[in-house]
Formats: C-alpha cells, structure tokens, sequence
C-alpha cells in the first residue's frame, strides 16, 4: 500500500475544561473510502473541523504527503487539496448549477482590457463534469433548487474534485436523503475513489460505509474504538462499536436477559 496522503496522529482537542478529542490517530490513503464513524457526540465533527482546518489541535500532529503540516484556517486546507462538502451544502437554491459549480472560481474572458466571466466555457465545464458523475442536467442554466437532494451532493463533490481535491470529506452526505438518492451518492464516492481521489465519509449508518468504505475507524467520546479493514469486521461488529456493544453486555449481564 502507498503511503497515506494524509496522517492524523494523537490529536487531542480541548475547548476549556472540555476534552472534544482524546488523542485520536487516523491514516487516509490515496484512492480509497476511510469511513469515519460513531454517535452524535462521538467527536466526528470536531475531528473532520481540525482535518480541515477550522480547529487547531490543542495537540498531536498532522502530515500531509509525507510532511509535517499545520493550517491556520480552512483556505491553507483547501489549498493543500483538502477539500469538505459539509451536510449543509453552501449552495444558493435560486442560481443555476453553473453559477454554484463555480462560486468563487469563475473562469474569465479578456474583452478589450477588461475581464468577463466566461458563460460558455464555464458551461461546457459544469455539463461535461456533471455527465461524468452520471447527472445528466436539462441544461447548465438549471437551478440547483430544482434538483435532488442526491444530485445536489455529487454537485458539491463534482466541484470540489474539478477544482484539485486530493481529499475529500464527506460531512453525514446520506443522512437527508432516500433510497434512490442516497444510492446516487455512493456510485459518486465510488467514482471518485477510483479517480485515486482519498475519500473520509463520516457517517452514522453502517449500512452506508460498508456499501463503499475501505476501511473503517470507530469514534467513542472522542476516542479511536479501532480500525478494521474490509473483510476483516461484519456489519454486526461495527454497529456494536457505534452502540457501545461493551457496556450493553454488561448491562444485559447485571440484568440476568436481554437489553
């Protein structure tokens, strides 16, 4: 296996007298789907925030190809080529997809000095990319309020990956969506993890993770419970992680049955 594109090792978090993060250690490779699980509370978005630069770690250190790195705010984090599609994607509902593909990146045009956005090559970008993660739009001037939830997503995803993401984390992408819907997005993860793109989908649902994750890491109270590779744990075994599964057979023991 190559080396991990990025490393996060003993990272410890306090916010006052609160410990958000306890020294938690996680490797993400190119071209795969690390999985990053556990309850609300667990510590997911406090960890993803200091992987993406919202947060510093209050200690531990972050490698990132190989070398030492620490990021001030986000924009040091998206420009490494770490980028973040949040649950609540920063989209304007109104505007065409085209104009929210390219929000803050508009290509530009010279016409007689002066610089104009460049419509035509900015569509032609947002069709093509679309297509390419199997979203085949009325046209590059529909709104995004128009599409599925699903189809908003890979939008984010889409974008992110044309603009450079080297990893892309995925903030609960399934947990609003349905069937069908969240079956669009996890064809997406698929396809960007086989583009060699390293892919940390933080989620809840086991049923989810073990459909695309490569490896799996369970969160509890701001600690690493484990990590285990395909194969090597059942669905079972993870859910019990995520529960808590320890402290329910202790209950069902002082009980004398079943929780």
């Amino acid at each position: 296996m190559a080396d991990p594109i990025i490393r996060m090792v003993n990272i410890e978090k306090h916010f006052g007298s609160v410990i958000a993060l306890a020294g938690v250690s996680v490797d993400v490779f190119p071209g795969e789907c690390h999985c990053l699980l556990g309850d609300n509370g667990a510590g997911k978005s406090t960890f993803i925030k200091t992987m993406s630069g919202v947060h510093k770690p209050t200690s531990g250190e972050i490698f990132f190809e190989g070398a030492p790195l620490s990021f001030n705010d986000p924009r040091d984090a998206i420009e490494a080529g770490i980028a973040t599609v949040h649950q609540h994607l920063a989209m304007i509902p109104l505007m065409s997809v085209t104009r929210n593909f390219f929000m803050g990146n508009e290509p530009t045009r010279r016409v007689l000095g002066m610089s104009f956005f460049d419509q035509k090559k900015a569509d032609e970008i947002t069709m093509r990319e679309m297509k390419r993660m199997g979203i085949n739009l009325r046209g590059p001037d529909q709104a995004v309020g128009t599409l599925s939830g699903g189809e908003r997503q890979t939008v984010a995803i889409s974008r992110a990956v044309h603009f450079g993401a080297k990893v892309l984390i995925l903030d609960e992408p399934t947990s609003a969506l349905g069937v069908r819907q969240t079956s669009n997005v996890l064809a997406t993860i698929d396809k960007v993890r086989k583009d060699g793109i390293a892919v940390v989908f933080i989620t809840h649902n086991v049923r989810h993770a073990m459909a695309v994750g490569d490896r799996f890491t369970v969160l509890n109270r701001g600690q690493t419970l484990g990590t285990a590779m395909r194969g090597d744990i059942t669905p079972e075994e993870l859910q019990d992680m995520m529960a808590g599964g320890q402290e329910l057979a202790t209950l069902e023991g002082s009980l004398g049955g079943t929780v």
